[in-house]
């Protein structure tokens, strides 16, 4: 049995660093898998496609590409992605930085003698702008001067777009996009880990060689544990999220015994396992201030979408190969209708909201309580609620969950104390992240001042922690 799990290990660590040949982990017929249909062959597909500038230029990464090149062979156009680049770099400098920057936007793209004046964005938006960098330098300055310019792109260039050889191209590429997955798609691996409906395995795909994680979830036990609706609602859910901070869905198929859901596989182990695994119980300031904030991000992405997690706890946590974390296992997420709100008495013991354990109508307060948990547990060491290995009763619980003040011992700064403080407030409308402005309530708290979240979301802030992805489950 060991020697097996050593052939195992081996096999997947070698297909991870692609295989060690010129193909990178790629099957021989890769070309022939990834070769573009004629044109022809895409009619219907450019007769049923929904012309939205917003999907097929800036959401779908192709997309955005294509339209981006076809600007690029026009000076007019070009223009404006100039604009746009100058922007985002504005965005993701740092703090002071940031003015000397704005006023280099401002110089080349608002004054009518240079060559890349944006006669496209009114001179009040940009008035408006100059007035407030000198006031202060925010990030979201040009804000309002990027929409302008989008809803600008969106008419008549978006227009031309769609009978450029560009889009003919973005239209090859979905059509390969809709070709059917099977099980013969990937090369399948070693178990990563097991489920209540089934395992989740190494996976490889043949065409491009990109590793992934699957998740079986078997047939029989989903129909024995009538678990259909929620192995239903959370493919639907993966679907939906578009976020580095969040597992994605890259594929999804079925055999004749299990659904398979293809995901980001992550190597470096979860939270939990760093936790307490990993030398003395807990993390030290900078590093808990870094997942917090990656792990808002995520909230942050799924509440936009109307999606409540209901489960955040360690072990959801994943740590990728280079030490930046994603949300995983979406099996609770549920969407609530806009402006509605849900019932329902899910999650794990000792980091249910209070709300959730009286069964009382909710929103999103659930997940900022969640955080709050989870902020705890990173510096203490162990969860607000109960110590580690504990032996007590699910109803002496719920019962310090909805009663009990949590400890805090001399491992927590001012800031860390204010914010779990905040986070685990028992009554949801007095909670951070739930008085109506969400995420970015809680991405203003003090205790991430250290945290550009521009930076952060365009994954360039690196994390202090890399795992070592060979000592981690």
């Amino acid at each position: 049995m060991e020697l097996e799990n050593i052939v195992a290990n081996t096999v997947l660590l070698k297909a991870r660093e692609g295989g060690g040949g010129k193909r990178k982990g790629r099957s021989k017929k890769w070309r022939e898998i990834l070769k573009f249909p004629h044109i022809s062959q895409c009619d219907e597909l450019r007769k049923g496609l929904e012309r939205d500038y917003n999907s097929l230029c800036d959401k779908q990464p192709i997309g955005r590409l294509l339209f981006r090149q076809f600007c690029e062979t026009r000076l007019e156009l070009l223009r404006c992605i100039h604009f746009l680049d100058a922007v985002a770099e504005y965005e993701l400098s740092p703090d002071e930085k940031r003015k000397e920057m704005g006023e280099e936007v401002i110089r080349q793209f608002f004054n009518k003698e240079s060559l890349g004046y944006m006669a496209e964005i009114c001179e009040l938006f940009m008035n408006q702008c100059i007035e407030d960098l000198q006031r202060s330098p925010c990030k979201d300055l040009f804000g309002s001067c990027v929409q302008r310019l989008h809803e600008y792109l969106g008419g008549a260039p978006f227009t031309n777009y769609q009978d450029s050889m560009y889009f003919d191209r973005f239209l090859q590429w979905k059509y390969l996009e809709r070709q059917s997955v099977t099980k013969d798609t990937f090369r399948q691996y070693r178990i990563l880990g097991k489920g209540g409906f089934g395992e989740v395995c190494a996976c490889q795909v043949r065409a491009t060689g990109k590793m992934y994680a699957c998740k079986k979830l078997e047939k029989k036990r989903i129909k024995k544990r009538k678990g259909e609706a929620m192995a239903l609602n959370e493919k639907q859910i993966l679907e939906k999220v578009n976020s580095r901070f969040v597992v994605s869905l890259a594929y999804a198929y079925e055999t004749k015994d299990a659904l398979c859901l293809v995901l980001t596989i992550m190597n470096g182990g979860d939270l939990k396992f760093h936790i307490y695994n990993m030398g003395n119980p807990g993390f030290d300031n900078e590093r808990v201030t870094f997942y917090a904030a990656e792990i808002c991000c995520g909230l942050e992405h799924l509440h936009r979408e109307g999606i409540v997690y209901r489960d955040l706890k360690p072990e959801n946590i994943l740590l990728d190969d280079d030490g930046h974390i994603r949300i995983s296992d979406l099996g609770l997420a549920i969407k609530i209708p806009e402006g509605d709100t849900i019932r329902g008495r899910v999650g794990t013991v000792g980091y249910m909201a209070p709300e959730v354990i009286n069964n009382e109508r909710y929103s999103f307060s659930p997940d900022w309580w969640g955080l709050g948990c989870l902020i705890y547990e990173m510096i203490e060491g162990q969860s607000p609620f109960r110590a580690r290995k504990e032996r007590v009763k699910r109803e002496e619980v719920e019962k310090r969950v909805q009663e009990d003040q949590e400890q805090y011992s001399d491992k927590f700064s001012e800031d860390a104390k204010a914010i779990c403080k905040s986070l685990l407030t028992k009554d949801p409308k007095q909670r951070l992240g739930n008085k109506g402005e969400g995420g970015v309530q809680v991405k203003q708290h003090p205790f991430f001042r250290t945290i550009n979240f521009k930076r952060l979301e365009a994954g360039i802030m690196k994390p202090s922690f890399v795992p070592d992805v060979s000592s981690c489950k």
